[in-house]
């Protein structure tokens, strides 16, 4: 029995070790961001970004978001609500970029032809989507931010949240 609980721990170690579900990526440390969530705050690793729970006549209301914020986030539970057209031209013409959280629907939904398409009618993203579509990113863009090797794990949606983070900082969106 001495013999074989070495042997066991040391595999244990080995097998934690090797863990794809984690994932190794620096933390954002640029400026402090303000960001406006409607839906659920994220969890996340930095503490140089704070959130700021809104609803929808907050974007409506003010004159000046990029003066509040520094990005919005619209979560999965309200999606269907941002689909709606009088929001297209507050998300093109803010000032700053609007990010919609786990959408497995393309971005027409939101700002191209609102008024044509249903968040639930507009075509899917495929398969696994990206965690987060950001607009607009210069000329108009959006920008994908998918997670780490398609895997969907508390870890990866960190480190998704951590690589937005950066794009609002430079205005680019890695994935």
């Amino acid at each position: 029995m001495k013999k074989i609980f070495p042997v066991l721990l040391l595999i244990l170690v080995m097998l934690t070790g090797c863990n794809s579900d984690t994932v190794s990526t620096p933390l954002y440390d640029g400026k402090n961001l303000i960001i406006g969530v409607i839906g659920n705050l994220p969890k996340v690793r930095e503490g140089n970004v704070k959130f700021k729970k809104i609803i929808f006549n907050k974007i409506e209301e003010s004159k000046n978001l990029s003066s509040e914020f520094d990005a919005i986030f619209i979560k999965k539970e309200h999606l269907s609500e941002a689909a709606n057209s009088k929001y297209a031209n507050i998300y093109k013409h803010s000032g700053i970029p609007f990010f919609f959280i786990e959408s497995k629907k393309s971005d027409i939904a939101f700002v191209d032809e609102p008024e044509q398409f249903s968040y639930e009618d507009a075509p899917d993203l495929g398969n696994p989507p990206p965690y987060a579509i950001g607009y607009p990113f210069g000329k108009g863009k959006n920008q994908y931010c998918a997670y780490e090797n398609d895997k969907v794990n508390k870890n990866t949606i960190k480190d998704v949240y951590t690589r937005i983070f950066a794009s609002i900082e430079s205005g680019k969106c890695f994935k």
